[in-house]
């Protein structure tokens, strides 16, 4: 039932974005079945009894499928569009095995872990993604494909080959979740806003337009509670916060590393050194780290991130 679900939502996101932004309703299905098997891939990352069956595979099994699978929307998009390029193939395909045989290649041990995630963050940063996959619309980033797959890749071989644990990985939160997210929001708030005014970051406005506000608002929570919040926040508090806090047998030692390198990689934003995001970043980080320490589940510091970051687009400038 699920999937259905998620394929109505991504047709109707779709055409309504098609409209919006004047992009020609052919150019968008031709692309339509590239977005559904990204969007099909991506669901089996949160749903964790279709991830408790990837593990019953063999490990190399997995890592063969997760490499196949990274190379299925790129394949579908460009196919559609008559611009399939060999060296795209290519650094997608070694990029996804990288990251999939990973844990096979390599000891399970800290030097491994770091190196892992350091390959995760760099790709990213880079905006690899934006050489590998064409433009066919100024307004339609196809390289979103590539970076929801670098996510679910690099996600699926650390839960289902590499086996971590005590993360609390998922797309929706339980009820305890939304409350201690929402708390940690509230809390945080206040010290964000003051802080973006005093560094100059960021100055309030008053949103016009309440029901093209209220799409947007809800866009731009969805949107980042399943990708970037999911992302970084498993990153970021489910994996680095929880292996720093043990290698510095600090809980509170730990939280604030992780949230300063959460907020280094915020350095790239715009120009070089971001300094002012960075440093609203690490506070940001802080408030995230509290609120999955509280709920011991990276869906509680989602929904703190969601929240923040959907005020940022909605309410400041």
């Amino acid at each position: 039932m699920l999937l259905p679900l998620v394929w109505a939502a991504c047709a109707a996101a779709g055409y309504w974005y098609a409209l919006q932004q004047h992009i020609p309703l052919a150019l968008a299905l031709k692309l339509f079945p590239a977005i559904l098997l990204e969007a099909t891939f991506y669901s089996v990352l949160g749903v964790e009894r279709w991830r408790a069956r990837a593990e019953k595979l063999p490990p190399a099994v997995l890592a063969v499928a997760l490499t196949l699978a990274a190379l299925a929307p790129y394949s579908a998009a460009t196919i559609a569009l008559g611009s399939v390029e060999w060296r795209s193939i290519f650094g997608i395909g070694a990029l996804a095995a990288a990251a999939s045989f990973w844990y096979i290649v390599l000891p399970h041990k800290p030097a491994s872990d770091i190196f892992f995630l350091l390959l995760m963050a760099i790709v990213m940063v880079a905006r690899v993604f934006h050489q590998f996959y064409p433009a066919p619309h100024p307004k339609i980033p196809l390289q979103t494909l590539g970076q929801l797959m670098w996510i679910r890749t690099g996600a699926l071989a650390m839960l289902s080959i590499r086996r971590v644990r005590g993360v609390g990985f998922g797309f929706w939160p339980q009820l305890r979740e939304w409350k201690i997210g929402v708390v940690y929001y509230a809390i945080s708030v206040p010290a964000l806003a003051a802080l973006a005014w005093w560094i100059h970051f960021a100055k309030p406005r008053m949103p016009t337009g309440w029901e093209r506000t209220s799409f947007l608002a809800v866009a731009t929570f969805f949107g980042t509670l399943w990708v970037v919040a999911l992302g970084e926040e498993f990153l970021f508090r489910g994996l680095l916060q929880q292996w720093l806090s043990a290698w510095l047998a600090s809980d509170w030692i730990g939280l604030i590393a992780a949230s300063i390198l959460f907020g280094s990689v915020h350095l790239w934003f715009s120009h070089f050194p971001n300094w002012r995001f960075f440093l609203l970043a690490t506070i940001q980080g802080i408030f995230y780290g509290l609120a999955f320490r509280k709920g011991r589940s990276i869906r509680a510091s989602m929904v703190t991130h969601a929240l923040v970051v959907t005020t940022w687009r909605v309410f400041f400038v």
